[in-house]
């Protein structure tokens, strides 16, 4: 099976989306599978081209054994939403144009949000007679209205595109259960729908896959207690709770928070921080990929946070498994699907999301709880090793594929039988 993947964030971007595709890529191909996707030069979050890349119409190169063909897109800094939509919307434009270019290939999987990329997979499907799957990672456009971003009207018309791009495809892949249940009852049929949860590279992901001193590289030393949040810098992550849990902590000299990541609000965390005079507040830039497991191993509590809204408790972040293959409890303030797999899994402490003052109260009692933080750290990744490796997930979404491009050959026999 030669698999086509559209998506608009791809490696070596530091990115969700993009460690999900690059590590099934890696095991469909391990699988005897081929596959390419089509992405745009690298340039997120600050919209700037990384170093080696060219924005041109169309260039190829070859990663991990994956064809990867980027196209020309309008580049943008995550902040601004008009010139990230002209971004987004260059992207599908470029993608359909060049359709035509793509090598001959059996399904298109296209990734979501943002909705333009499953637009251009309805587009190609249709041009090309391929059968797509929607892969479902968050809603659009609800998580947008959740963070205020969008007015009513334009929420409604993106709205009726996304139940449409729901219709319309041969099948969705969600990432959990709530994203599902959500969407049969606004109608999709639920046979309709396959969940293949978020999961981690727990050999990448190792304890013992630890190699530089971050504690040295953060100035922290090895008696501080370090909670750290490790990801985008969103309008939808409330980082500014965190800030907050850190001034109530500062008379704790032990207590140190990290903030590393990059986003549409790092700017206004970074004032927030200064205008408290945060001392015990370390804000850093994203890491490679490769340095992720020594950074996560120099905490002693990972922080997960997303604002106190609905619609986040359908919402499983991605880090979550990173930090359990990691053997790091986790304090988590997100309600929802992903408190119960924490808690679940014994793996950490769920508290409510935008609560300063728990939080803080939460690292503090944590950080004279050694042993406790121990046992919630293995079982951490006993859990991630069994149920949410990346092999067992990508072996899941792969039989989606395959029952799939069964069922359409079934149904052009039938329809050929027919026309005798």
């Amino acid at each position: 099976m030669h698999i086509l993947i559209i998506t608009d964030r791809f490696y070596p971007e530091i990115t969700a989306p993009s460690f999900r595709i690059l590590e099934h890529s890696r095991k469909w191909i391990e699988l005897g599978n081929e596959v390419t996707v089509v992405t745009c030069a690298p340039n997120f979050p600050r919209g700037e081209l990384f170093p080696g890349y060219r924005n041109a119409l169309y260039q190829e190169e070859i990663i991990e054994g994956i064809r990867v063909i980027r196209l020309f897109s309008y580049m943008a800094p995550n902040e601004k939403l008009v010139r990230r939509v002209l971004d987004y919307a260059s992207f599908m434009v470029s993608a359909i144009l060049q359709s035509f270019r793509f090598p001959g290939f059996d399904l298109i999987l296209a990734t979501s949000p943002p909705l333009f990329v499953p637009m251009a997979g309805c587009v190609i499907s249709r041009l090309l007679d391929r059968p797509w799957i929607f892969e479902l990672r968050d809603l659009w456009p609800d998580s947008i209205k959740a963070v205020g971003a969008l007015n009513g009207g334009i929420v409604s018309f993106t709205e009726k595109i996304e139940l449409f791009l729901y219709r319309n495809s041969d099948h969705v892949i969600s990432l959990t259960h709530s994203f599902k249940e959500n969407l049969v009852s606004r109608g999709i049929p639920a046979e309709k729908i396959t969940v293949v949860e978020n999961a981690v590279d727990t050999d990448f992901f190792h304890p013992t896959n630890v190699k530089l001193d971050a504690r040295a590289a953060l100035g922290v030393n090895g008696k501080d207690f370090l909670a750290g949040y490790i990801g985008t810098v969103g309008m939808a992550h409330g980082i500014e709770t965190i800030v907050h849990a850190a001034s109530l902590c500062k008379d704790h000299e032990h207590l140190k928070f990290l903030i590393m990541g990059e986003g549409a609000e790092r700017a206004r965390i970074q004032e927030l921080t200064n205008a408290n005079g945060l001392k015990n507040v370390i804000i850093r830039d994203f890491i490679p990929r490769e340095q992720m497991p020594s950074y996560l191993s120099c905490l002693d509590a990972f922080l997960v946070h997303l604002r106190p809204d609905p619609i986040f408790r359908t919402v499983i972040p991605s880090k979550i498994f990173e930090a359990m293959a990691m053997e790091v409890p986790i304090i988590h303030a997100v309600e929802g699907e992903s408190a119960c797999l924490v808690e679940d899994a014994g793996a950490g402490v769920c508290i409510p999301s935008g609560n300063a003052e728990k939080l803080a109260a939460e690292v503090i009692g944590l950080s004279a709880q050694k042993d406790r933080l121990t046992q919630m750290g293995r079982r951490g990744r006993e859990v991630a090793k069994e149920k949410y490796s990346r092999e067992v997930k990508a072996r899941d979404a792969l039989k989606c594929m395959e029952l799939l491009l069964e069922k359409r050959s079934q149904q052009k026999h039938a329809d050929a039988e027919c026309e005798k």
